[in-house]
């Protein structure tokens, strides 16, 4: 009889994972504790492959995004199965057995690559794959204004004044005597109150 104090194969598998959550715990531990905290506003924004990071990291990311990367991995992680396939289907000793195991695994490799071309075009199909991209439609508002009134203002010239030209003294003239009739702008809102006389 075994000795009852020994591990079981079971008790391996389970001795192995407690040992790896404690590593990993204890390197985002040290890390945590050891690595410099000195925050500044380019290390918390956002990193886009090396491009320059612009807004805020809170942004809508398009789903398609999401699509196609679990396209790309359905496609890729079943078509990891042709390789040990392969190297089964070129045994020598299984084909020496029986002459018909070759068409056989031949023609099943043709079904699961039959499933998976059409897969790939119901996913095309469907379109999501192809990568839409916006229409720019210059944007038609119904107004009560005829199109020939815009016609007629875009089509007027108007006269620039430079601002680098010098000043003409009989403008500040006239200004000066306009000055005293016109009142003084005011800058900023001041309410004006009711008195008891008014």
């Amino acid at each position: 009889m075994d000795d009852p104090a020994q591990l079981s194969e079971y008790g391996k598998i389970l001795l192995i994972a407690l040992v790896g959550m404690l590593l990993v715990c204890m390197t985002i531990l040290l890390a945590k504790v050891l690595s410099p905290k000195k925050p500044n506003p380019e290390k918390l924004s956002t990193y886009e492959c090396g491009e320059e990071a612009i807004g805020s990291s809170w942004v809508q990311i398009n789903p398609r995004f999401y699509v196609i990367a679990l396209v790309f991995l359905l496609f890729d992680v079943e078509l990891i199965f042709i390789f040990p396939w392969a190297t089964v289907f070129g045994h020598s000793e299984l084909i020496g057995a029986d002459a018909r195991w070759g068409w056989f695994t031949l023609a099943e490799m043709a079904v699961f690559l039959g499933i998976l071309v059409i897969g790939l075009i119901y996913v095309w199909k469907r379109g999501d794959i192809s990568w839409i991209r916006p229409t720019h439609q210059k944007p038609i508002v119904s107004t009560g204004i005829p199109p020939a009134a815009y016609d007629v203002v875009n089509s007027k010239s108007y006269a620039i004044r430079d601002y680098k030209a010098a000043h003409d003294p009989q403008a500040d003239l006239t200004e000066e005597s306009t000055a005293a009739i016109k009142p003084k702008p005011s800058f900023g809102f001041r309410p004006k109150f009711k008195t008891s006389k008014d």
